[in-house]
């Protein structure tokens, strides 16, 4: 598919100067809808059209699987305090710009007993998804660099471009996704964020959710109490549990 969809990408351009003498318009629209075939999985969080994207994993329970983007950060003792306090284990998906300033915090998280995984090194949210190849390989290995080698990655907002999976695949790391979300980035009522979450969640959720906000532990304290309330477990599941939607 993925290969497929470079290569109409490619020959789009070519569509309306090989249509001209015949009709104008048609070619135009043609070379739009297959511009809109490369975008779409391109955008489109979890869409995999140039790979797999892990969005869930295989339970017998009632687990999920919570990760947390965007640290270290200011309330990220907070947070762990937090995830103690529960019981819970998580996976922080962090910046390697701010994991480099915070090393300490990056042990403690790990001492812990969380997880970690790359979210590259500056998170260039505006121009990750149309970035060449070795912008992206450097922004994934500069965090490399800081936080060590890691099997999972999460691209910025969940977009990417068909260069993401083949650099992924050569450094040994799967792309992860989520189930779920509460838009936690542009939304601050806790209440309104575990609304949009808590209903949807089943067993083999990942739940994405991120820090660094004013309202960010309050958030995770009212989805994680909610999800206790209602019999779940929090885990970090093994690689081989987890699946795609394909």
């Amino acid at each position: 598919m993925r290969r497929l969809i470079i290569a109409l990408g490619w020959l789009s351009p070519f569509v309306p100067i090989v249509m001209w003498p015949h009709t104008h318009v048609y070619g135009f629209v043609i070379m739009a809808l297959l511009h809109a075939l490369w975008l779409y999985p391109t955008l489109a969080p979890n869409v995999q059209w140039f790979g797999p994207v892990v969005t869930r994993f295989v339970t017998e329970g009632r687990e999920v699987w919570l990760t947390i983007d965007d640290g270290p950060s200011d309330d990220t003792r907070q947070i762990l305090e937090l995830l103690q306090s529960r019981g819970v284990r998580a996976t922080f998906f962090v910046k390697g710009s701010l994991a480099e300033l915070r090393p300490e915090v990056m042990r403690e998280i790990a001492t812990a007993g969380h997880a970690i995984g790359n979210h590259t090194f500056t998170h260039p949210s505006a121009t990750f998804w149309c970035s060449p190849a070795p912008w992206i390989a450097s922004e994934i290995d500069r965090c490399a660099a800081v936080i060590g080698e890691v099997p999972y990655f999460r691209a910025p907002v969940g977009m990417k471009n068909p260069s993401v999976h083949p650099l992924l695949a050569a450094r040994g790391m799967r792309l992860i996704g989520w189930s779920v979300r509460g838009f936690d980035t542009v939304g601050h009522d806790p209440a309104r964020v575990a609304a949009r979450i808590v209903p949807r969640v089943r067993p083999g959720t990942i739940i994405v959710m991120h820090q660094g906000r004013g309202h960010s532990v309050s958030s995770l304290e009212r989805v994680i109490d909610e999800l206790l309330a209602g019999g779940y477990s929090f885990v970090v599941p093994s690689d081989d549990r987890l699946k795609t939607n394909r």
